[in-house]
C-alpha cells in the first residue's frame, strides 16, 4: 500500500482507535461545507471500470463540477481516466490507488463510489468522517451490519449520502409509487421484483501472483478474498460471497428497491426465506444464478423476488416490477382490474423528486445541503440492500431438496406459490434442467426483528453470525456507535 502523507491529519486524518480506522475532523463534527450556486464542486471518483466510467462522464460534463481525483487500485486504469477528463477541456485530475490520499484534500466536496461491493460501506464511512458527501453505487453495503454503520456515519457527520438506484430519480416511477401509496389501485398485497437477464459461466481461473500494477492488498480491502485469480478482476467478483452478493445484490438492487418502495411499511421484514441454486454451469463462482426469495412484512404485505440468469434457447428477459392488489394487478406497467382481462387507464398523482437524473440530483442536493432532497437517501439504501442480504443468508443456510414444485413448501400461500412456480416452470420446461439430476438449495424460514435488525427464533444464532462478514485487519468496518 502506498505510504500516505499525514500532514493534514489530525485536521482530517486517519487515526486508529480501538482497532478501528476513522477520520477525525478537527474543531467540530465534520459536515459538508455550505456550497453556493456558483461554487465549484470537486469530486473524487473511486472505481474506474464499468459504472465508474458513467460517474466520470456525468460529473465531468457538468458546469462548476470538477472531477479532481480518479482512484483505483489498478494503476493501469489511471492514465486513461486522467486523459479522458483532460480531453473534455476540463482540469487534469490527480490519480491515486488509495482513496485516503484524496480524502486528505480539505477542498474536496464529495466522493463518488463505483468500487466492488465489499468496499462500498467502508469507503462511504471514511468519506463521511472526512466531511465529504457521497454518491455510492448499489448495493450500499456488503452485509446488513455495515449498511447500518454507513447510515450512522451519514447522520453523525451531517453529510449527504445518495444511493445509485437510478429509478429514485425517475419522475414516472415516483408517480407510480405515489399512486400505489394513495390506494389508486386498491390495497397492495404483493410486490414482486424480477432480475432476469442472461449471463454465462465464468469458468475456473487458477490462483496466481497479482499483476505488479494491481495493489491486491488495497483491492481486497475489508474482504477476506484469499489468493488472487483472474475471475476477481474486474467484474466477476460479483459471484463470490467475499466480494459480491450475486445478482440479487447487483442488478437486482434496482428492482428490489422499487419493490420495497411500493410497500406501506418500508423497513425490513419479519420473516424471510429463499431457495435457488447455481444450475447448468460448472465454474468456480459461488452465488446462485437462479433464486426465489419471499419476505413477509409486519403489516402482512409480501415482497417476492426472482433472479434467473441461466441462459437458454428462447430466454425471456424480465427486469421489472409487478404488483398485486385486492382490486387488481399492475403488471408490465398496466393495471388490470380484478375480474377483467383488459387494462384500465388510471390517472396517477404527480410526485415530487429532485430533477437532474441520478447524478444531477446528487449535485443539486449537495449544493442545497438538504437531505430531504435526496433521491435515494442512505437509509432507504440500507433497507433495500439489506433485503438481498437477508435472502442470501436464508439460501446459504439451506439444505438440498428435490427439484420439484414442492421444494419451497408454499402450498398454503397461492401468491407465493405462483411466484415460485413461474421460476420453476421456466427452469424445468424452457431451460430443460434434468429433474432427476437437479436439486434446489432450500433455505429455512427465518424470523427477523426489523427494529434490532437481528434474527430471532430457529437458526437465529447461525443467521445472526452472517449479518456481518469478518473484515481484514486495517480495513475493519466500525460499528454504528463507533463511526
Amino acid at each position: 500500500m502506498d505510504k500516505m502523507n499525514r500532514r493534514s491529519f489530525l485536521k482530517g486524518s486517519l487515526a486508529t482507535a480501538g482497532g478501528i480506522a476513522l477520520f477525525n475532523i478537527s474543531g467540530t463534527r465534520a459536515g459538508g461545507k455550505i456550497i453556493g450556486a456558483n461554487d465549484r464542486i470537486r469530486i473524487a471518483v473511486a472505481g474506474l471500470r464499468g459504472r465508474g466510467g458513467s460517474h466520470m462522464g456525468a460529473f465531468a460534463g457538468m458546469n462548476n463540477v470538477e472531477v479532481a481525483y480518479v482512484v483505483d487500485p489498478d494503476a493501469t486504469l489511471l492514465p486513461r481516466a486522467i486523459a479522458n477528463i483532460k480531453k473534455r477541456g476540463k482540469n487534469t485530475p490527480k490519480g491515486f490507488q488509495d482513496i485516503r490520499k484524496a480524502l486528505e484534500d480539505k477542498d474536496l466536496t464529495a466522493v463518488s463510489i463505483a468500487t466492488p461491493n465489499h468496499w462500498h460501506s467502508l469507503m462511504t464511512i471514511w468519506a463521511c468522517q472526512a466531511g465529504k458527501h457521497v454518491y455510492v453505487e448499489k448495493p450500499c453495503s456488503h452485509d446488513v451490519f455495515e449498511g447500518r454503520s454507513a447510515v450512522a456515519a451519514s447522520r453523525k457527520y451531517n453529510v449527504i449520502v445518495q444511493h445509485g438506484t437510478q429509478q429514485r430519480s425517475s419522475g414516472g416511477r415516483a408517480n407510480q409509487m405515489a399512486a400505489i401509496h394513495a390506494g389508486v389501485y386498491g390495497k397492495l398485497l404483493v410486490s414482486h421484483g424480477y432480475c432476469c437477464k442472461p449471463r454465462g459461466s465464468i469458468g475456473t481461473k487458477k490462483t496466481e501472483k497479482p499483476p505488479s500494477t494491481l495493489d491486491w492488498n488495497l483491492w481486497k480491502g475489508p474482504a477476506e478474498a484469499g489468493e488472487f485469480h483472474r475471475n476477481f478482476v474486474h467484474y466477476n467478483w460479483h459471484w463470490f460471497w467475499a466480494t459480491g452478493n450475486g445478482d440479487i445484490g447487483n442488478q437486482g438492487v434496482h428492482e428490489m428497491d422499487v419493490a420495497r418502495w411500493a410497500l406501506s411499511n418500508q423497513t425490513l421484514p419479519v420473516r424471510v426465506m429463499s431457495l435457488g441454486g447455481r444450475f447448468g454451469w460448472n465454474d468456480q463462482a459461488e452465488t446462485p444464478n437462479s433464486q426465489f426469495a419471499v419476505m413477509e412484512f409486519p403489516n402482512g404485505q409480501y415482497l417476492l423476488f426472482t433472479v434467473r440468469n441461466l441462459n437458454h434457447k428462447g430466454y425471456k428477459r424480465q427486469v421489472k416490477n409487478d404488483y398485486y392488489f385486492d382490486a387488481g394487478k399492475l403488471v408490465n406497467g398496466k393495471f388490470i382490474p380484478k375480474g377483467d382481462k383488459k387494462p384500465e387507464k388510471v390517472e396517477v398523482p404527480q410526485a415530487k423528486i429532485t430533477g437532474g437524473g441520478t447524478f444531477g440530483s446528487f449535485i443539486a442536493t449537495v449544493r442545497a445541503g438538504k437531505r430531504e432532497m435526496t433521491n435515494g437517501d442512505i437509509l432507504d439504501a440500507h433497507y433495500s440492500s439489506a433485503l438481498g442480504h437477508l435472502a442470501n443468508i436464508s439460501l446459504r443456510l439451506g439444505k438440498k431438496a428435490p427439484f420439484n414444485e414442492k421444494a419451497g413448501r408454499f402450498g398454503d400461500n397461492k401468491a407465493v406459490y405462483d411466484g415460485f412456480m413461474e421460476l420453476h416452470s421456466i427452469l424445468k420446461d424452457d431451460a430443460k434442467l434434468p429433474v432427476d439430476k437437479t436439486q434446489y438449495m432450500v433455505g429455512p424460514w427465518l424470523t427477523f426483528d426489523p427494529k434490532s435488525e437481528k434474527f430471532t427464533g430457529d437458526r437465529a444464532k447461525e443467521a445472526n453470525a452472517m449479518l456481518h462478514e469478518k473484515n481484514r485487519k486495517g480495513f475493519e468496518v466500525p460499528a454504528p456507535d463507533k463511526v
